[in-house]
């Protein structure tokens, strides 16, 4: 009898023990499939399909066992929904930028970025090597939301505008499509800030909805056709000097696949990340050419004075920020911290060699 019982013990423990070694080749052959929604116009260029190269990239690097299908803005969810549809996991992955979610957090905006703050290639040291991502994680996590960088566009334009700007004057009043920090700024120089997904933004400023409106840079800007709606193009972009854009992913969603496909996702995100910024360097200058020699727009640097006036007036706005809750004073404080830092660098490195160039 306890011969038996031992042979048939063996035996359970024998199935068992083959499940577990069959288990990873039997995961294998699984195909797991992620929806991703985004703020962007479906296979809109740069932005959306920035989000289509990261799905891509991950259905490739996989082998196919995760597959990612995109959806565009208002095909699943409207534009600034993504966040609420990933946190409660009716997508597994969205594709945004965090300045679109301060009514969930007013810290997440250091997250895309900050007016006079930090460029690409600083906002990429700051996430990566200075302790960004941990706070932006933190930040998302009551949400069940993991955050991960996936592109950047660079230092922006300033934006479209049917008025010439002169003066601090001229921007009270103005209606203008602007969102995260650089609105609240735009709000404190006497203007109207308006939120307005990207799909909207021409018609809205063709109309006189709005009387100016920032959207990317001229490789975006010439695609939505802004030329034909406005007259004068300013420059530089001091409300994003380095717009982080990122990947939302559904907490329990990613705890649910196998480490591989983890690692795969996030390395993912960083491959995507870098592309994104590749893809702008090379294709703004020859956008900016058309719209200047071809489309005959008015291109105009932002006067001195207003600018200094926009970087008093975002450094109080910013302060304030970090004063309202906890949370935003922790990001503020690193991020200041990192940028003063970082500022001597820049300056011998970067900026010195542009200058001398």
């Amino acid at each position: 009898m306890k011969r038996r019982e031992f042979i048939k013990q063996a035996g359970i423990t024998g199935a068992a023990t083959g499940m577990a070694i069959m288990s990873p080749a039997a995961q294998a052959k699984t195909t797991i499939k992620w929806k991703m929604v985004t703020t962007w116009p479906k296979n809109f260029p740069g932005l959306g399909t920035g989000a289509n190269y990261l799905a891509q990239l991950i259905t490739d690097m996989s082998g196919g066992r995760l597959q990612v299908k995109v959806y565009g803005a208002k095909e699943l969810v409207p534009a600034f929904e993504v966040f609420d549809a990933v946190s409660r996991g009716t997508a597994q992955m969205g594709h945004g930028a965090s300045y679109y979610w301060k009514g969930k957090s007013e810290a997440a905006q250091f997250f895309a970025a900050v007016p006079f703050g930090l460029t690409a290639q600083e906002m990429n040291a700051w996430l990566y090597h200075g302790g960004g991502e941990a706070l932006w994680r933190e930040t998302y996590k009551p949400f069940g939301i993991i955050p991960a960088a996936t592109g950047n566009t660079g230092v922006q334009m300033a934006g479209w505008f049917n008025r010439e700007i002169n003066s601090m004057d001229d921007l009270k009043g103005l209606k203008m499509r602007i969102p995260g920090l650089g609105g609240e700024v735009l709000s404190r120089a006497g203007g109207t800030p308006v939120s307005l997904p990207g799909g909207e933004i021409f018609t809205s400023l063709k109309s006189g909805a709005i009387d100016a409106t920032e959207w990317v840079g001229p490789y975006n800007d010439l695609a939505f056709g802004l030329h034909k709606a406005a007259k004068y193009y300013y420059y530089p972009g001091w409300h994003e000097p380095g717009t982080t854009m990122e990947a939302l992913i559904n907490e329990k969603a990613f705890a649910a696949l196998p480490k591989d496909l983890q690692s795969i996702v996030m390395n993912a995100c960083k491959i995507a990340n870098q592309n994104m910024l590749s893809e702008y360097t090379a294709r703004n200058n020859t956008a900016l050419k058309t719209l200047v020699n071809k489309h005959k727009v008015s291109l105009r640097k932002l006067p001195d004075e207003v600018l200094t006036k926009l970087r008093d007036l975002s450094r109080e706005v910013v302060l304030e920020l970090a004063e309202k809750d906890p949370q935003s004073k922790k990001v503020y404080e690193s991020f200041s911290q990192f940028s003063k830092d970082v500022k001597d660098w820049s300056a011998i490195a970067e900026l010195a060699y542009l200058t001398i160039r």
